[in-house]
């Protein structure tokens, strides 16, 4: 068969990408590996283009590229000139993309589909034609669409740029040294600090924000971050916390996880997390779809919960409910380890376990969050899941699901926060944090984010606290 046929993945499709390799050559069909050759990470634009481009000169009368959603790739794809990529996650859309469209490329999402579907995705693929006068007159269109060459061209000379290598730990840092300045300077009256560190190391822990701006303990310091930008700001002492009252509220995810939960109460959650300008609202999976509909111009962020409540799931399927979550409108994934393999010892199923869903979330550009189920766990095995999480590069930590023995302790928030300290991990304490006084415990601890039913109850006694100037 003398078809040939490109494949490319970035390192979430690697796998499945030598498995559909596999198959089309036991087929007959002559391949073209374009990489990646491991699981390591690596940016999907630039494979996408060396597949797009085998096809665009070719050298491959199809291309098939590979990554966590598909979404990406093709985007990447489309931008080299002749070619058509098109998502497809079922034979139907398989059969249009190639006899309506004429798609030369077809890309895959590895967290959607497995290999057996996967397979039969690619031979609908590359065996179906488009021949109707009217499909083609649209594909050439679409054609005349298409970037110009000089555009191409500068295309193709920045991802070729790209696979040179990446930037160094010392550029990064630079660069956030640099945004740290500007944000310093662009933040009005905010007084410098000699104790302040601007970039990686947070040498004073007393705030930690995404952006990695460290900042004196001020309200007006706070409130000025805030409105600048800066996503999350923690307090580790009780100082803090009661100078900054009407603030508590951003770090505070309105939660309700109970199972008999319904339609009614998740848009009753939503319109008071809307009201006291939480920073998200906690729901079960199957309600994302709803929440991010009721909060579609609100600043509030939809949070969801992934291998919940035991954490038992299989990391391939945690990580495909990571990927439809932010899909259906999650914007953060609080994931649960697999509690029984760490006290197994079996450390490098919880680190491929929290990587997996990590990596989806990195895709998706959602915030990470690991549910370590700290009841359940002794001190030296609490040590090693943060760790792990800080392997594994999440975002926060999250001591409980709620669901256990008991919730978070001033303690358990205490060891975690010292383990992740200097990484910029954030912790969540949640579980039983039924007051403002819970809160303050919590953030005295070192608590960054607050899991709790009862934020109302919260934010309205923090309210009546007094400022200091």
């Amino acid at each position: 068969m003398s078809i040939t046929i490109a494949l490319g993945a970035d390192h979430g499709g690697y796998p499945l990408k030598e498995a559909i390799k596999e198959f089309l050559e036991k087929e007959g069909y002559q391949t073209i590996d374009c990489g990646t050759d491991s699981t390591e990470a690596v940016d999907y634009p630039v494979f996408a283009a060396k597949v797009a481009r085998k096809v665009a000169d070719g050298s491959a009368r199809f291309g098939v590229i590979v990554d966590g959603a598909g979404i990406g790739s093709s985007m990447a794809a489309n931008k080299i000139a002749s070619v058509r990529a098109a998502l497809c996650y079922d034979l139907s859309s398989a059969n249009n993309a190639r006899e309506h469209n004429d798609a030369n490329v077809l890309t895959l999402g590895s967290g959607l589909i497995g290999s057996s579907l996967a397979q039969q995705i690619v031979k609908k693929f590359i065996t179906t034609e488009c021949t109707e006068e009217r499909h083609l007159k649209r594909v050439g269109m679409i054609d005349d669409l298409q970037t110009t060459k000089e555009e191409a061209e500068k295309m193709e000379t920045t991802l070729k740029d790209q696979e040179l290598g990446s930037l160094s730990d010392a550029d990064i840092l630079k660069i956030a040294e640099r945004v740290g300045q500007i944000v310093q300077a662009s933040a009005g009256n905010v007084t410098p600090n000699p104790q302040v560190t601007i970039g990686h190391d947070h040498q004073d822990t007393d705030m930690v924000c995404r952006c990695g701006v460290c900042a004196e303990k001020q309200p007006d310091t706070y409130r000025k971050f805030m409105d600048f930008g800066v996503e999350r700001l923690g307090l580790h002492d009780a100082t803090g916390a009661a100078s900054v009252p009407e603030d508590v509220a951003k770090c505070i995810d309105h939660t309700i996880l109970k199972p008999d939960a319904t339609e009614d109460d998740i848009k009753t959650l939503c319109a008071e997390a809307d009201e006291f300008q939480f920073a998200t609202v906690c729901i079960s999976p199957s309600y994302v779809p709803l929440a991010a509909k009721e909060l579609e111009n609100s600043t509030v962020k939809v949070c969801t919960v992934v291998g919940f409540p035991s954490g038992a799931h299989h990391p391939t399927i945690k990580a495909m409910e990571t990927r439809r979550a932010i899909r259906d409108g999650a914007e953060e994934i609080d994931m649960v380890i697999n509690v029984g393999a760490l006290k197994s010892g079996n450390d490098e199923l919880v680190y491929r376990d929290i990587r997996m869903v990590c990596e989806a979330c990195e895709d998706g550009g959602a915030i990470s969050k690991v549910i370590i189920e700290a009841a359940l766990l002794n001190d030296d095995e609490k040590v090693r899941a943060c760790t792990l999480a800080k392997k594994a590069r999440a975002d926060f930590v999250k001591t409980s699901t709620g669901f256990g023995p008991h919730g978070a302790t001033a303690a358990d928030v205490e060891l975690m926060a010292r383990t992740v300290a200097h990484t910029g991990i954030g912790v969540k304490a949640a579980g039983g944090i039924k007051s403002f006084e819970d809160a303050q415990d919590m953030i005295k601890a070192g608590a960054t984010r607050i899991g709790a039913s009862a934020g109302i109850a919260i934010v309205k006694k923090a309210r009546t606290i007094t400022m200091s100037s």
